[in-house]
């Protein structure tokens, strides 16, 4: 405390610290700011210089400077500084350096033997720093690196030779004159300017990292990523993919807006695959917060063939669906409306016979009945589809067929507590559907549906603890359920496929859309159980089955609904821990085989990561499945050491005893490169499509970007 009172009490003197209550102005608080000199030492000689020696400090602003000795000449106002030399600014900047003559403010000067470090990452090494105006750096015969460097001598991995290097402290760049690019030591290439950002900057124009990309489609090519900052809330980044085979431009644009954002993204090709032809795809996707509550959100995709996303290593999409909505969600009211546009990519699909254009309007209210108690929802519903071609369906293919739909439903439930711990709860509802039908013969032009229903569930819930502390819940469920429907035979295009799970176990209707619907009566009877372990495992199940009056034909055979008693649903997870899950789902019929079976497992560890899922589904011409299907999908990644890692994916067909896709990744990262190589292999061919390979090599010198290089693992003198 003696140290520090002597100092201040020195500085007005010095005029390094007086106080002031002006306040800076803009850009200018370091430079103004009261400074501090702090020693083991302090003394004034004759000639009024004053002398700080042992563990001197001084502070002006965000800068911090630490020295052996400090020499202040009030005649001129300069520093004299004996290092070595450390001075901190803010943090994200430090400079070391043997020797240095500054102002008092420390904002101009001359450091020899200096250093400048950039977040503990980028270092400058030269022969002379020269500071000037606090803005700006200069220094002379640079070596610049994130690589550690030893003092053996050997070169680091890789640096940038430069005359001259200029650091400007408010744009955040790096200029360099006359600079090489040099790996081991060995010139690579040269550059007569350069400027890339220092790592501080988190946006700002220039090129990104380029890759090269290597296919059995297009060849061998190179994409070189441009970033234009179009100010703080947008950008553009167009990046040119050249090879041998394809000439593409490849965008994306981005802006923020104070209520929402949007993202658009695609490119325009001529190429080798389809000669003479513009290819290309245009993505575009969009959230905003309106007024009054509403959120808009939009999806747009487009491209120009099926085979140009596969033949560029775009998403894997066999079908494009564009949307946008309008929703708007309060705790007791939900309005949503959204137009849907469906493009198939498949070639067992016909653009024009599918229902490729969408409209869905759907209001429900909530609210609380005083007499009768429980909870009422009032519902309505729009919907309509049509397909491109005008043909007049007369036999079961749908062709032409476009439908409207309006639906109003009432839906009242309550729950009890009954004696010995049993929950019932009843539900009472009706709806009524109007349909109108163009260009099929097979249908009324329009037709009214009434639909009542209702359901008494019975449910029990149990549980036990153990005297270790483990839990266990039990939960025995029985629903009794009708539906009755009056009307003539509508479409049922919303309504192709049934999946039989836990979430519509209980359902009165296990259509996934309500232009078909169940009827008669319904028996469901099931149970839900948990385990929670002390020592950290869980596991849940849950198994259920559906008795119905009658048969209902249009369930199909692996819907695991058909008949009058429907497959055993059995659904379970087991988490062992954290970092370990197991789930499984299956539907099990009366002769103990299974029409369908899902696995998946999930593992994670410190040092690796596995996923994988199994699905195994039986024969069903209902569903176009002539044959059994079985698929596996695996992907996966492993921490080969601190800086290597290796990843794998494959997709493989069981049934045909082959693999659909593969691939598989090797990276390797320290503090100063990352280098990418990836291969991936598509085994699969269609009349748009062919068998392809795709080679992928990114190599980034870190450094010159905020988040990057390999912070688990720097290298040092004995393992480089």
């Amino acid at each position: 405390m003696r140290r520090a009172l002597l100092s201040l009490a020195l500085l007005p003197w010095l005029g390094l610290g007086a106080p002031t209550r002006a306040e800076p102005p803009a850009g200018a608080e370091s430079a103004s700011a009261p400074a501090m000199l702090v020693a083991d030492r302090v003394f004034i000689t004759p000639q009024r210089i004053l002398v700080a020696t042992g563990n001197v400090e001084a502070f002006q602003g965000d800068v911090r400077l630490r020295a052996q000795k400090i020499t202040y000449d009030q005649s001129n106002g300069t520093l004299e500084i004996a290092g070595p030399i450390r001075i901190d600014q803010g943090g994200d900047v430090t400079i070391l350096a043997s020797a240095a003559e500054m102002d008092r403010d420390l904002q101009n000067g001359i450091l020899s033997s200096a250093r400048m470090v950039f977040k503990q990452q980028l270092q400058l090494a030269s022969l002379q720093m020269t500071r000037v105006s606090g803005r700006y750096t200069q220094l002379y015969k640079t070596a610049v690196t994130s690589c550690h460097v030893c003092d053996d001598g050997r070169p680091p991995l890789w640096q940038i030779r430069a005359e001259r290097v200029t650091h400007d402290q408010l744009a955040q760049q790096l200029y360099f004159e006359n600079a090489q690019l040099r790996v081991l030591d060995v010139p690579v290439f040269y550059f007569p300017g350069i400027r890339l950002p220092d790592p501080t900057l988190e946006r700002t124009t220039g090129f990104l990292i380029p890759s090269i990309r290597t296919t059995s489609n297009l060849g061998s090519g190179v994409k070189v990523p441009y970033f234009f900052r179009l100010g703080d809330h947008r950008d553009l980044t167009l990046s040119p993919y050249i090879s041998g085979k394809t000439r593409t431009l490849e965008g994306r644009y981005r802006q923020a807006f104070r209520t929402g954002r949007i993202t658009i993204e695609g490119a325009h090709t001529r190429d080798d695959l389809q000669t003479g032809e513009s290819r290309g795809y245009i993505f575009a996707q969009g959230q905003f917060e309106l007024p009054k509550g509403v959120n808009l959100d939009f999806d747009l995709k487009t491209v120009s063939d099926d085979a140009y996303l596969a033949d560029y290593g775009l998403q894997d999409l066999d079908r494009l669906r564009s949307e946008a909505t309008l929703t708007k969600a309060r705790r007791d009211m939900l309005l949503r409306a959204g137009v849907y546009h469906y493009k198939t990519l498949r070639d067992s699909e016909q653009q024009e016979f599918i229902p490729s254009a969408i409209a869905d309007v759907t209001y429900q209210q909530r609210f609380s009945p005083g007499r009768l108690g429980g909870e009422m929802r009032l519902s309505l519903e729009g919907h309509g589809h049509r397909r491109q071609s005008n043909l007049t369906s007369i036999g079961p293919l749908p062709q032409g067929r476009d439908v409207a739909r309006l639906t109003a439903d009432v839906d009242w439930r309550r729950n009890w507590r009954l004696a010995y711990g049993i929950v019932a709860e009843w539900q009472v509802g009706a709806a009524a559907d109007a349909f109108s039908v163009y260009n099929d013969a097979n249908f009324a032009n329009s037709e009214i549906r009434l639909a009542p229903r209702s359901a008494l569930t019975l449910r029990l819930p149990m549980s036990r603890r153990s005297a270790a502390g483990h839990s266990t819940y039990l939960e025995p469920i029985v629903q009794l359920g009708w539906r009755d429907v009056t009307g003539e035979a509508v479409p049922e295009d919303e309504s192709g496929f049934v999946e039989f799970d836990q979430g519509n176990l209980l359902a009165l209707s296990r259509f996934p859309a309500i232009d078909a619907r169940e009827e008669g009566l319904t028996l469901v009877y099931g149970f839900n159980w948990a385990r929670y372990s002390t020592s950290g495992w869980q596991a849940f199940a849950t198994v259920g089955q559906v008795i119905r009056q009658d048969a209902d034909p249009r369930f199909t055979k692996s819907s695991g609904l058909g008949g009058t008693s429907s497959d055993l649903l059995l659904a379970g997870q087991l988490r062992l821990s954290e970092d370990l899950s197991l789930t499984a789902r299956g539907l099990l019929n009366g002769s103990l085989n299974f029409s369908k079976a899902e696995f998946r497992g999930d593992w994670r560890h410190s040092r690796a990561t596995v996923a994988g899922t199994y699905l195994w589904l039986g024969t069903d011409p209902a569903e176009g499945r002539s044959e059994e299907s079985s698929e596996m999908w695996f992907d996966g990644t492993y921490d080969i050491s601190p800086s290597w890692r290796a990843s794998a994916s494959l997709r493989y067909d069981i049934s045909d005893a082959r693999a659909t896709r593969a691939g598989f990744g090797l990276a390797y990262s320290n503090e100063c490169v990352t280098v990418d190589v990836t291969i991936n292999r598509r085994y699969t061919s269609t009349t748009s499509l062919e068998p392809s390979t795709d080679f992928g090599f990114t190599i980034a010198l870190n450094g010159f970007s905020v988040n990057s290089g390999n912070k688990k693992y720097r290298r040092s003198c004995s393992n480089t």
